[in-house]
């Protein structure tokens, strides 16, 4: 591919909600530019861009793919996003490099949920943003509620740059305000210029009106010239639309149908013309390395070079392949950089792009452009890579919380290690979930996105690395304590023949503060005990915190007081006293009025109005604590607690009740005693995992 300069660059990902036909346009783009020689289709298999056999089995968008193509003299770089909740993540790299976003909307169904959830991550970036309405050839699809659909949603700053030469069955062509021409498009998607249709030519003068008052008010320098000569030349709209899409004060929305190809030639001119240009975006805020001091740097492919990788993927006969983007400097084949996070070189053998599934060479990359390193030895999704001389670090990506979580082991013995090899391998290229290994509860937990995530992450483990994981209800990490007070003596005493053993220990058990731990209070006088005896009482105790007599689980918040007991002269050793210790806070802790305690999460669940009876009634149902309500745009923030036992499976459950349209994220709170009854449940599964364990 030919080299580019940067205001000859742009950078643009396609949002919206899963099934609005995504893909199709990136497939439509790909052809209309030359890259393709038939419009791929998602459908039967042959779609540019979701070619991997998830992607085809599932028939979504698993990852986002990159097309670089031309289009009028200036190179495109787009990404086609997934538009599923669980790879939200795809969106977010994508938005990070980008310096514009296409919000796809499926004309017969107008905003959906998906979109607006997209749209809070969208609003957290910096980016352009335009919509381009597809559909427009399918029964029932409307211009006007559509962009009643738009700007109820998004407010009055989207505004028609085209409009659509008949609706559904009549769909046939595009008017472009901006340039005051309209087309029909033959089956190839080529463009035929024709008279604006005498139908549509008030609808036109008012559309474009409209659109100039927004532009005018885009750009101060325009809004004097607007009120003197109530309009504005090509030039004036042109500087009032890009700086309304800079400010984010103007969103333009375009019409056409990718399955038939209508549209795409005016929607790919209008990018060439109108999106910004990386130089033409703010400078890059950036953190000087190792400390918390923000620069700005410009995006000059003469400065210094710096550039971010954003995505990481892995294809077995190439290695790993690092997606980046530079925003400073040129990245060029033969230099070498460092990796800001753990200052080790990297050498540049060859940069590369890639036009969906085809991977295609490229002399290098300027500042503002898209590229592609192999073989990489040491850097990750999120890693900068800067000149030696120039340490500035690229802040990272902002990933969502992972919100459902698995308990997993492999299914076959011997696993252990290529299970933990591929998780690991997949994390670099998937930051958004996370493996954690919890020791105290002897078993491994995978948090993701939702269902689908963890469905593909174990197809992942499978294909490419020959394992295979079990997933089961993660335990949950309860914890005992006890509510009352007890005194306590044991003594432990053995005579076999030659030297025996002895310890005698009076404790006093009672509750501490909740949160404040174990305290060990030494109230031995008159030496009663030895003093170099105490540490061994203390470490019986502390032995016997780990597993409780309720449920097995640790013991918290007791405060246990060493207030008598006796030694013999000979007998006595650390060892007795650490067991005299021991079975002393065993048999006081049953009758100081022992309960379990379950841990809280804090959860905020946002829901349509439609769905807030049924969600909150849901909440209660799992023993949840309703703690407010707060509108969000169109929809309700709904605040509760909820006992982490009672959130298994929450997301596949909160997307039944509400059509795949409610969110939520969860935080730990505190820990609170579980009811009596579910406590019984509790103190029964453990001992039957018990004697199961025993053999029993």
């Amino acid at each position: 591919m030919k080299d580019y300069p940067t205001e000859k660059i742009r950078n643009v990902c396609l949002a919206g909600q899963r099934g609005s036909g995504k893909t199709s346009l990136a497939d439509a783009v790909a052809f209309t530019c030359g890259v393709n020689n038939r419009i791929g289709r998602v459908d039967d298999g042959s779609s540019l861009f979701d070619y991997t056999d998830a992607e085809i089995n599932h028939r979504t968008s698993i990852s986002s793919k990159l097309l670089a193509c031309e289009c009028k003299g200036i190179k495109l770089n787009l990404f086609d996003c997934p538009g599923h909740a669980d790879f939200i993540g795809e969106l977010l790299a994508a938005l990070k490099v980008s310096d514009a976003v296409g919000i796809v909307i499926d004309a017969t169904a107008g905003v959906e949920i998906g979109t607006q959830l997209q749209w809070r991550a969208i609003e957290k970036s910096n980016v352009a943003r335009f919509f381009f309405v597809n559909k427009m050839a399918k029964e029932h699809a409307s211009l006007q509620k559509n962009l009643d659909s738009i700007t109820n949603s998004f407010g009055k700053q989207a505004v028609a740059v085209e409009l659509p030469i008949g609706e559904a069955a009549t769909f046939k062509g595009i008017v472009d305000l901006l340039h005051q021409k309209a087309y029909t498009f033959d089956d190839k998607g080529g463009r035929i210029e024709i008279p604006i249709p005498d139908n549509m030519k008030d609808q036109v003068q008012n559309e474009r009106a409209k659109l100039i008052e927004v532009a005018a008010e885009a750009d101060d320098s325009l809004i004097e010239k607007y009120f003197a000569d109530g309009t504005l030349n090509d030039a004036d709209i042109q500087k009032g639309i890009l700086s309304g899409l800079i400010n984010k004060s103007l969103y333009p929305v375009l019409f056409g149908s990718a399955e038939k190809n209508v549209g795409i030639q005016t929607m790919l001119e209008f990018i060439a013309e109108y999106l910004p240009s990386p130089k033409d975006m703010p400078p890059v805020k950036v953190l000087k390395t190792g400390t918390t001091t923000e620069m700005s740097i410009p995006c000059d492919p003469n400065g210094k070079t710096v550039a971010f990788i954003f995505k990481t993927m892995s294809e077995g006969h190439l290695g790993d392949m690092s997606f980046y983007r530079v925003f400073s400097g040129t990245v060029k084949q033969g230099a070498d950089v460092v990796n800001q996070v753990n200052s080790s070189f990297e050498r540049v053998a060859h940069t590369y792009t890639f036009q969906g599934k085809n991977r295609i060479d490229t002399h290098g990359t300027p500042a503002g452009d898209i590229g592609v390193l192999v073989k990489l030895k040491s850097t990750h999704t999120g890693n900068t890579l800067a000149d030696k001389d120039f340490g500035v670090t690229i802040p990272q990506i902002a990933y969502p919380t992972p919100v459902m979580d698995v308990a997993v082991k492999p299914k076959h013995k011997g696993d252990e290690e290529k299970v933990a090899a591929g998780l690991h391998k997949l994390h670099e290229e998937d930051p958004t979930f996370k493996i954690v290994q919890d020791g105290a509860l002897h078993q491994q937990v995978l948090y993701a996105q939702g269902s689908t995530h963890i469905e593909i992450l174990m197809e992942k483990l499978r294909k490419r690395f020959g394992v295979e994981i079990e997933t089961a209800k993660p335990k949950i990490p309860y914890r005992e304590t006890i509510k009352g007070k007890a005194d306590k003596q044991h003594k432990h005493k053995k005579q076999s023949g030659g030297r025996g053993q002895y310890g005698d220990v009076y404790l006093r058990l009672e509750p501490n503060a909740r949160g404040a731990g174990f305290e060990f209070v030494d109230a031995i006088t008159g030496g009663v005990i030895p003093g170099k005896y105490v540490p061994a009482v203390e470490k019986g105790v502390l032995e016997a915190l780990q597993n409780g007599s309720l449920a097995g689980a640790p013991i918290v918040d007791v405060k246990a007081t060493l207030y008598f007991g006796s030694y013999h002269d000979v007998d006595s050793s650390d060892m007795a006293f650490k067991i005299a210790g021991m079975m002393a806070f065993r048999e006081g802790f049953l009758e100081a009025k022992p309960v379990i305690l379950e841990p809280i999460y804090s959860i905020e669940v946002t829901v349509p109005d439609t769905y807030t009876g049924d969600v909150m009634g849901d909440l209660s149902s799992r023993r949840g604590k309703i703690a407010g309500m707060e509108p969000e745009g169109h929809s309700q923030k709904i605040k509760a607690l909820v006992p982490q036992g009672e959130l298994y499976q929450y997301s596949v459950d909160l997307r039944s009740m509400t059509q795949g349209q409610g969110v939520y994220a969860t935080s730990f709170s505190h820990y609170e005693e579980v009811p009596h009854e579910t406590a019984q449940k509790i103190i029964d599964a453990h001992k039957a995992e018990r004697n199961g364990d025993t053999g029993h």
